[in-house]
């Protein structure tokens, strides 16, 4: 009892081990549990065009940065002709820098991101804003403004509320005669944004401009869209000033914050930045993969993908045994299935993937038939046991030689994968096989073969399912979950599932 108690400790460790470690690299680096799982992936090009004067020339450009909801995957600059440098800001914002000694004419330069979805890590700042600095406005303007203000303060219960109804006083239709006055002919929607900041600074709300862009497939020359944020409750909240609703807009990714310009150019004007965007999709696990080993994760930085591809493509067949041992574990323990040889199945299930199910029956049938018919003359030569097995060996290679050959000739080239099957392993059989014939007879033969291509079909049919081989490669914690799977198995001692047919008629009797 003591024993069977310990197994099940050990399994139950086991299995929380390996699923543990799978949840982690499912949630935490974003493996995915589904082999054909993809990723939505936007492509992002920045367009700088400018005319150069014959100086020297620098050029900044204020680049995006890890947000909430947006991961980078990856960055590219364009450099023709130009120095290039990116530079970190103290306040963690990033520029991009181009220069050159000396430029004329039209100069044009690219900068590419690539992002994609992310979860969000709820991280929001936390250090308070400096005060807001009130506008310049002159007394007329500073009336109206004063004016909108009491009236938006009447209407509102705190500072979200305040913010909504602001925004709503400068895009409704109509404009109420003062907000009307303060956008005057101007009603953009970079005017009614800049026309909200000062707003809010007159009214002692700290607040800032978020500029960045909506995603949307196939679009070019677009610019960036304007969003007014504000610190309310210890944290910023950003609304959207063209339906004063708050929250980012869906499928909106942030380029900058704050007053800091977008493009700095010197020794050129006509300056402009246009951004065009394009939507594609790619395997969410190569993406996965990439951004651990970006990040130096343990789990991806010691495991089965720091090997070479070669040695990763052998993984990838190797790691799918167990899956046929499990197979193996479960006909002949708790069915009671009878095979020819414990581990053979698996090997044939093995072959069976390359030559494909159907080819590999066929081809296995047929060595191993002629295989039998040679080995009982063989028999009657009175040869020791490895004079025998040397000899089926021989018989074998030379079956398999002839069939591929001749299959060659005839256009089957599906039969040449007989190649892969052990060569070994079906000389073994082929010996097993006789001497059991001439022990059991043929129908024990019949039992045990049968018995060994059902458990190898089962076996191929687990092994070559997709989303098995996507498991067994990504996440090969997952074998202490089989390994607790096979030693619940393995102590198992009550009958099998064949051996009730033998009880059947006491249970009619009683």
């Amino acid at each position: 009892m003591e024993e069977k108690i310990k197994v099940y400790v050990v399994a139950a460790l086991l299995a929380v081990i390996g699923i543990s470690i799978a949840l982690y690299k499912h949630f935490a680096l974003g493996f995915p549990l589904l082999p054909d799982a993809r990723t939505e992936v936007w492509t992002v090009e920045a367009k700088v065009e400018f005319q150069a004067s014959g100086v020297p020339v620098l050029v900044s450009l204020a680049l995006p940065y890890e947000q909430d909801g947006v991961a980078i995957l990856t960055e590219n600059f364009t450099t023709p002709g130009f120095g290039f440098s990116q530079i970190d800001q103290p306040d963690g914002s990033r520029r991009a820098q181009w220069t050159r000694r000396e430029a004329d004419g039209k100069q044009t330069l690219y900068y590419r991101i690539q992002v994609y979805p992310a979860t969000p890590d709820q991280k929001t700042e936390t250090h308070a804003p400096t005060p807001p600095v009130p506008p310049e406005y002159d007394s007329a303007q500073a009336a109206s403004a004063s004016a909108l203000l009491d009236e938006i303060h009447t209407v509102s219960a705190n500072t979200e509320t305040f913010v909504t109804q602001l925004l709503r006083a400068l895009i409704s239709d109509p404009l109420s005669q003062n907000a009307a006055f303060l956008l005057g002919d101007n009603r953009s929607q970079p005017h009614v944004a800049n026309t909200a900041l000062h707003l809010l600074s007159l009214a002692g709300i700290p607040n800032r401009i978020v500029r960045g862009l909506e995603l949307e497939d196939g679009r070019r020359r677009q610019n960036l869209v304007d969003l007014v944020e504000v610190w309310d409750e210890g944290h910023w909240k950003v609304f959207d000033p063209r339906t004063a609703r708050p929250g980012l807009p869906a499928q909106f990714m942030v380029w900058r914050r704050g007053d800091v310009s977008l493009l700095d150019v010197e020794g050129g004007f006509d300056s402009k930045a246009s951004f065009s965007m394009l939507k594609s999709y790619r395997p969410t696990r190569d993406i996965a993969l990439s951004t651990a080993k970006d990040n130096r994760a343990a789990l991806v930085d010691f495991s089965i993908y720091a090997l070479p591809i070669e040695e990763q493509a052998a993984f990838k067949t190797i790691l799918l045994v167990p899956i046929g041992t499990l197979v193996v574990a479960i006909f002949r323990i708790l069915i009671g299935l009878r095979t020819s040889g414990t581990f053979m199945p698996i090997l044939i299930a093995l072959a069976f993937i390359q030559t494909t199910l159907l080819w590999g029956l066929l081809l296995f049938l047929i060595v191993v038939g002629a295989g039998l018919y040679i080995r009982f003359h063989l028999a009657r030569l009175n040869l020791l046991m490895l004079g025998r097995i040397s000899a089926v060996v021989t018989v074998v290679i030379g079956l398999m030689s002839g069939i591929s050959i001749l299959s060659f000739k005839l256009g089957l080239y599906q039969i040449l994968t007989v190649t892969f099957f052990p060569m070994i392993i079906l000389s073994w059989t082929i010996e097993r096989m006789s001497v059991l014939w001439e022990e059991e007879g043929p129908r024990e033969v019949a039992i045990q073969g049968g018995g060994s291509l059902l458990v190898a079909t089962a076996a191929f049919l687990m092994m070559s399912n997709s989303l098995v081989a996507h498991l067994t490669f990504n996440f090969p914690e997952l074998l202490m979950v089989q390994l607790a799977v096979i030693l619940l198995i393995g102590q198992y001692t009550g009958y099998r599932l064949m051996e009730l047919r033998r009880f059947r008629p006491m249970l009619e009797n009683r």
